[in-house]
């Protein structure tokens, strides 16, 4: 478990309760121009990313850079002291969010020789649905046992080798994963999550709420893959250890949610995990708040993408979902899709046929998108009382795929993470000839380590 003094460091207390708000309020993004003013050297980096992290960094050769630093904390005093709360921040973009009620703060801000440039990021809503008090009473835990160790999940794990790589004891054992979603409804309860090895949770978008009160998209995720009910639901990294992370906020789609993923992903690179699975993604935004072009899919134009892009320069092996617009008047890949680097995962249906939601590619710039295909039509996953149940969405063929590939790297840990997101690639059954509907179609990562143990002879 991580310390709570690396925490506060890696957010620069992002999530403090600094002044209260009676009022309306709204978030900006500010946007700094350099970090003048910050506490922390990159001759000391242990005092702002864990052993792990830097262990993770040192094997792959990657070093630690000035984009590591927390941004200035001299900056942050001084909105503090213009009475605006510091929400939260991002090393990587220097950006920081602030809330306020009078708005023509912001006009100052803007005028501050180290500020490049701000941005109304959430309008605060005239109400939030409150949360089922109740939630623990859905849980029956009722399921049906099966002579199939997988149960129900077998297809969605064998058809890209994830069993016989089980059977070779890769299981996720050792491997550190993030969830980053929309909340864990009910998974301290429902069973097939009391063997998981959980690290801890972090809530960026209300650090006081019950995770697991939350919207239940992000428990149906981490079942993909942390399920260990043999003979019911077993998922494909069920010996992983996981950190679960919120930074969708269910209630508004404002650009803040960015703000909050990217805090996330830093988060989760602070704390030293190998590898990430995100199903969230963003191409528009509530009324007032524009959205994103198909040219902006560059791996660079969106917070989030850039910040992804980020991630795997870091050494960590990025999973998204493709998005779920296939059938849209939008269509592409949602961003952070269109990160670099990233493996990129669309849905196919029990026909292994693509799923005709499962949102296309390619990117702006030319690169192949999706990258590879899994089960995301009929997906297994837990139900709300903990039984079997399925669904719908790239949102779930993509945990199927991130655990496979975090078995896969504990099957090969001399592997960087750039090299596992190729060998995937690699390993699909559409290599020859990718497009922009299957990527590199549906690797098997049992082959794919196979090739890897030849190569290393």
């Amino acid at each position: 478990m991580m310390n709570l003094k690396l925490w506060s460091i890696s957010c620069l207390v992002a999530l403090s309760l600094g002044q209260a708000f009676a009022g309306q309020t709204y978030k900006y993004r500010v946007s700094l121009k350099d970090k003048v003013g910050t506490a922390y050297s990159i001759d000391k980096p242990e005092e702002f990313l864990s052993e792990r992290a830097l262990a993770r960094r040192s094997r792959q050769q990657l070093p630690v850079d000035e984009t590591d630093l927390p941004v200035s904390q001299a900056y942050v005093k001084e909105f503090q002291g213009m009475g605006m709360r510091l929400v939260t921040s991002s090393k990587w973009n220097n950006t920081v969010v602030l809330e306020v009620e009078d708005t023509l703060l912001m006009d100052k801000v803007k005028e501050m020789p180290f500020v490049s440039k701000v941005k109304k990021v959430w309008t605060q809503p005239d109400s939030i649905p409150s949360r089922n008090k109740k939630r623990k009473k859905e849980v029956t835990n009722e399921v049906k046992e099966s002579g199939q160790y997988y149960g129900k999940a077998f297809r969605q794990i064998n058809i890209h080798g994830g069993d016989s790589l089980h059977a070779a004891g890769f299981t996720g054992k050792g491997m550190h994963v993030a969830v980053i979603d929309a909340g864990f409804y009910n998974a301290d309860k429902i069973n097939f999550f009391k063997k998981m090895d959980l690290l801890g949770t972090r809530d960026f978008v209300n650090p006081d709420s019950d995770i697991y009160a939350e919207n239940s998209h992000g428990m149906k995720v981490l079942s993909c893959m942390a399920s260990q009910t043999k003979n019911a639901f077993v998922g494909t990294a069920p010996e992983a250890s996981y950190w679960l992370l919120r930074s969708e906020d269910a209630d508004t789609e404002q650009p803040v949610e960015e703000d909050y993923w990217a805090a996330a992903i830093e988060f989760a690179d602070s704390v030293g995990v190998d590898v990430i699975n995100t199903s969230l993604g963003y191409y528009e935004f509530d009324k007032g708040y524009g959205g994103y072009r198909y040219r902006d899919l560059d791996g660079h134009t969106s917070l989030m993408s850039h910040s992804a892009s980020m991630a795997a320069d870091k050494g960590i092996v990025v999973v998204c979902s493709a998005g779920n617009s296939g059938n849209d008047a939008w269509k592409k890949v949602t961003p952070p899709g269109d990160a670099e680097d990233v493996l990129v995962v669309g849905a196919l249906n029990s026909e292994l046929t693509n799923a005709e939601f499962s949102s296309v590619g390619n990117t702006s710039d030319g690169r192949v998108k999706p990258d590879v295909m899994a089960i995301g039509k009929g997906s297994v996953v837990s139900g709300n009382d903990g039984s079997v149940s399925k669904a719908n969405g790239t949102s779930f063929s993509s945990p199927i795929m991130c655990g496979v590939v975090t078995c896969f790297w504990q099957a090969c840990p001399w592997l960087t993470a750039k090299e596992v997101v190729k060998a995937v690639q690699q390993a699909g059954d559409r290599v020859d000839f990718p497009d922009n509907i299957y990527g590199y179609g549906v690797p098997n990562l049992w082959k794919a380590y196979q090739k890897e143990l030849e190569k290393k002879k």
